[in-house]
């Protein structure tokens, strides 16, 4: 196996990094703990949009508003080469009553050119919000990738790096050593920290819990309240998420009944209903929210991408340009100094 460029994860933010990079003329394996996507994001709900955006730093919503600005051409691009439709659009969000201050969201927006309505009752409606259904994007990226000839080792969960002279020589990994890349790029999601050790940044598992229902033509626009969202999909499903935890790596659903009573509080039909499927998955949680997108700060072959808590699907494909103007010395879309790895 020849690679210039090895990648561990094959989440979202790995395998739109490896995308951007083979587009740069690089080759690139990827490899993962388990099979392509089937962590955080195919768990999360696919919403492009920081949920509430002038609660974070600019960090955060300079890099997830540069991603979504991306989307339509990028989305587009890839079900072309691949023949799947990760089904993005745009079906705006209404932030239902209880928001802290009408006036400090509505200021955000104005200044951020941000469209938004205030409805009678307390209702905040952002119409441009779109979304992606995870799932089909991590199959159109996967399909798109192994069509340009990138080898995507599944199963394949790194151990730890092989060093010498003070850069990586080759990843340890389950199946054996994989060698001969030039760079490597941690793009491990909640499983990163893990790998980087103590020298890396500051990343954690949060776990979140997820219901789906079949519920055909009740909804057709995100609703938000009180930090549970609910997500229609064009095929008549409702996601309802999302819980945060720290409950370390455990993945068991736990939280299914509360989850279901806050869904229904905000579409009462829900109530009626029993969900179709549970599930719980792991974010790579992060201060502040702020991924970590660097050069190591001790190995000069070793690159980060990683840390996006709750936005990965968001900004996936921007963080995978700030990735490559890194590894080919090119300018940066975005000030590339606030993603450095931080302690």
């Amino acid at each position: 196996m020849s690679a210039d460029i090895i990648i561990v994860g094959a989440g979202i933010v790995g395998l739109s990094s490896a995308h951007e990079l083979v587009g740069k003329g690089a080759r690139v394996t990827v490899l993962d703990r388990g099979k392509p996507g089937m962590e955080a994001s195919w768990a999360g709900g696919g919403i492009l949009f920081p949920l509430l955006p002038w609660d974070y730093l600019d960090e955060v919503t300079s890099l997830a508003f540069l991603s979504m600005a991306l989307y339509p051409e990028w989305t587009e691009a890839l079900q072309h080469s691949s023949g799947v439709d990760p089904e993005y659009m745009k079906c705006g969000m209404t932030v239902l009553p209880g928001i802290r201050s009408m006036e400090k969201a509505s200021s955000w927006c104005a200044s951020h050119g941000v469209r938004f309505l205030e409805e009678p009752g307390g209702k905040f409606v952002l119409p441009d919000v779109a979304q992606v259904r995870n799932p089909r994007l991590i199959r159109a990226l996967s399909r798109a990738l192994e069509n340009l000839g990138v080898t995507i080792l599944q199963d394949c969960e790194a151990v730890s790096f092989e060093r010498k002279n003070g850069n990586i020589v080759g990843v340890r990994t389950a199946q054996g050593d994989v060698h001969s890349g030039q760079d490597y790029v941690v793009c491990a999601g909640a499983w990163s920290g893990m790998l980087l050790g103590p020298d890396g940044p500051d990343i954690y598992p949060v776990k979140g819990q997820m219901l789906l229902f079949e519920a055909g033509g009740l909804l057709d626009t995100i609703l938000f309240k009180d930090g549970i969202y609910l997500v229609p999909r064009k095929d008549g499903h409702i996601l309802a998420g999302s819980t945060l935890e720290h409950a370390g790596f455990d993945k068991t659903v736990t939280s299914a009944h509360w989850l279901h009573e806050k869904a229904a509080e905000i579409l009462p039909a829900l109530g009626h209903l029993s969900p179709v499927k549970q599930w719980a998955g792991l974010r790579p949680g992060s201060p502040d929210n702020i991924p970590t997108i660097c050069r190591h700060p001790a190995i000069g072959n070793l690159y980060i991408n990683s840390g996006h808590f709750r936005y990965g699907v968001t900004m996936a494909p921007a963080s995978a340009k700030l990735l490559s103007s890194l590894i080919f010395g090119e300018t940066s879309l975005l000030d590339i100094d606030p993603y450095n790895c931080k302690k």
